[in-house]
């Protein structure tokens, strides 16, 4: 696990050395054990200079066979990545049946070998979370790829013969090569979603590389990019036919198969625990890989007890190392600050996973298990339940008058009360109905008239002349797959959107800030390509949260795990921002801050700030915050409208 940057730079585009050299100078808390630049070989014709960089943190072969970028024995091919890939030793074995000889224990070099091997092709085979860089002297092209889920970010700035890309925006900002100006059509979609959805940032002309995608590209030419993975169109076909009592067993095999495949490391691997069905999953397999589950648990005395007795009831069963840590409300609540100081692109979310890697890398673990994914997979959103209600009466949603449809939006908006569940069922009902245009609504965190009201009416009409894209990728999922089961659509629908978007880049910015790999066994590909596969029968949660995880595990989990609702490591912000925060939140939000510049309308803020105050339903505090978080690394980025 590291952080990655090249550059290929066209004649007198620069110094490539010191270029890359500050790209990873701004990713050394990714990769506190090492780092290196390399100007690639074999280059001819003068046309551009090709650069790799990297930043190491030493997980598999900590001795400096494993350093980076690496150059394969025959001199033809250089490579910096970042990831883990978890069947490599398989790999390996195959590359030396082929007769190829090795000269680190890493992964890095099955990579790099095995695409010497089987060419673009090797990313097919790959087992893992990745994204990386590849230079290839011989057919003087660039391969570019990122792993099946996205777990791993990827970065790309194009412009006039120059190709950056990095694990970090800020990494392409500290070249100096990339206008720091703002993407007005991702503001307004970042207060749509609490995040500016792939491929789209924030930085006009950087862009976030879609997940299962690689891309090529020749010197001086753009990039060829091309999908080689989908949750839909790769699920597997043998799942649909298998029966409730198969998918268990299958589902039990692929979990077993992944977690010990994801606690292979050189260093300790610890486990996120919550108490929850998916973490607490997470140690059951680990105790079954024969090896004792390292626990951690983060809990705020005071309003996390309930969560702290489920996690540590959880490690008594498993017989765990299991560590709680305590914070203080003071510590975590004065750590918010320099946590934003730390983001890499804004975001809602994401203070928790903050709080939760520190604790663990401060315990002097590198790497720690996340049960992300469980609920996209499995059914533990409420999304599940709401749309599979809707599907049923779409059509006749659809058939009925539309007076009759009017009315009922009426209803819902006077006798539904000011709560933001209301006015998303409103809105919800003004649709046809149909899953690409009700989900979208689920997600959002502003709605459109509260978008109108921050940046006017100018750019929520520029950016719906652009199209939402989740509601584009959900028309075409459907389009291309009428049949799929409204679970299975769901799922890709989470997994492609809040999981991808939001889950996923918080989740590995947040961890990286403090040098910690978070690993994810859930969201293996293979297991993934199952349970997307299976019928709605096989693992319709029913009455039982996410019930085909919890069954297939076949040794039943302790009633710590699934007698309690789902809640989490849960921080205090609205009594926070109402009071110790308050000074610094206003001080965001005002004249000084967001309010002054030119993006939003700064009556608008002062309204909604108002009625937090005040206690309105519609004006929750997570609004406020992902406001707060936006001027927070509009200011650290100096990013211009």
């Amino acid at each position: 696990m590291c952080g990655i940057a090249g550059a290929v730079l066209p004649p007198g585009a620069g110094d490539p050395s010191a270029i890359v050299e500050r790209m990873i100078g701004a990713l050394g808390h990714r990769g506190p054990d090492g780092r290196g630049v390399s100007i690639c070989p074999g280059l001819r014709d003068n046309r551009a200079t090709v650069a790799l960089g990297h930043s190491r943190l030493a997980i598999l072969d900590l001795s400096s066979n494993g350093a980076q970028p690496m150059t394969s024995a025959s001199g033809q091919t250089t490579i910096t990545f970042n990831g883990e890939i978890y069947n490599f030793r398989e790999l390996r074995g195959q590359l030396q049946l082929r007769g190829r000889r090795f000269a680190s224990e890493c992964d890095t070099e099955v990579i790099l070998q095995g695409y010497e091997e089987w060419g673009d092709a090797v990313v097919d085979r790959l087992q893992g979370m990745f994204a990386f860089g590849l230079w290839d002297a011989r057919r003087q092209r660039l391969l570019i790829a990122r792993d099946r889920l996205g777990i791993k970010p990827l970065y790309l700035f194009e412009r006039d013969g120059l190709l950056l890309f990095s694990s970090e925006v800020r990494a392409l900002l500290a070249t100096r090569l990339v206008p720091r100006r703002l993407d007005l059509v991702g503001v307004e979609q970042y207060l749509a979603y609490q995040t500016v959805p792939a491929p789209r940032t924030l930085v006009e002309g950087v862009r976030l590389m879609r997940p299962g995608h690689l891309a090529v590209g020749s010197l001086g030419s753009q990039l060829t990019e091309r999908r080689y993975w989908d949750l839909l169109a790769d699920a597997s076909e043998e799942a649909a036919h298998a029966s409730p009592a198969q998918a268990r067993r299958t589902v039990g095999e692929l979990l077993e198969r992944s977690a010990a495949l994801h606690l292979v490391s050189d260093v300790p691997v610890g486990v996120f625990l919550s108490g929850g069905i998916d973490s607490s999953a997470l140690v059951s397999l680990t105790r079954r890989s024969g090896i004792t589950p390292r626990t951690f648990s983060v809990v705020l005395p005071g309003t996390a007890q309930d969560e702290a007795a489920h996690a540590a009831a959880v490690a008594r069963h498993y017989q765990a190392e299991h560590t709680e840590v305590a914070i203080t409300e003071s510590e975590s609540r004065d750590a918010l600050p320099e946590a934003l100081g730390r983001v890499d692109h804004p975001s809602g979310d994401g203070m928790n996973t903050y709080l939760v890697s520190r604790a663990v890398r401060r315990a002097g673990y590198k790497v720690a298990l996340s049960g992300l994914g469980g609920d996209e997979l499995f059914g533990g959103y409420p999304s599940f339940r709401r749309l599979k209600r809707f599907a049923r009466y779409a059509a006749a949603w659809r058939r009925s008058p539309m007076p009759i449809r009017t009315a009922a939006v009426s209803a819902v908006r006077r006798f539904g009360g000011a709560s933001v569940s209301s006015a998303k069922m409103a809105a919800v009902l003004e649709t046809d109905g149909a899953m690409p245009h009700t989900f979208p609504l689920m997600r959002q965190m502003f709605s459109e008239d509260q978008r109108r009201a921050l940046v006017g009416d100018a750019l929520v009409d520029r950016s719906a002349e652009a199209g939402d894209p989740y509601v584009t990728l959900l028309e075409s999922v459907v389009a291309s797959h009428p049949r799929a089961p409204i679970m299975t659509l769901v799922s890709y629908a989470e997994a492609r959107t809040y999981m991808h978007d939001l889950l996923l880049r918080d989740t590995d910015q947040m961890s990286m800030a403090h040098g910690l790999e978070a690993r994810v066994p859930l969201l293996d590909h293979r297991l993934v390509e199952y349970v997307m596969g299976l019928s709605e029968e096989a693992k319709s949660p029913d009455r039982t949260p996410k019930r085909l995880l919890v069954e297939s595990l076949g040794d039943r989990l302790p009633q710590a795990a699934t007698g309690h609702a789902k809640r989490g490591f849960v921080l205090p912000f609205e009594r926070w921002m109402k009071g110790d925060l308050r000074e610094f939140c206003e001080c965001q939000l005002g004249r000084q801050g967001l309010s002054g510049r030119a993006i939003v309308r700064a009556d608008a803020v002062g309204d909604l700030w108002s009625a937090f105050l005040a206690g309105d339903q519609r004006t929750t505090w997570s609004r406020l915050w992902t406001l707060v978080s936006l001027n927070a690394w509009l200011d650290k980025n100096e990013i211009a409208a």
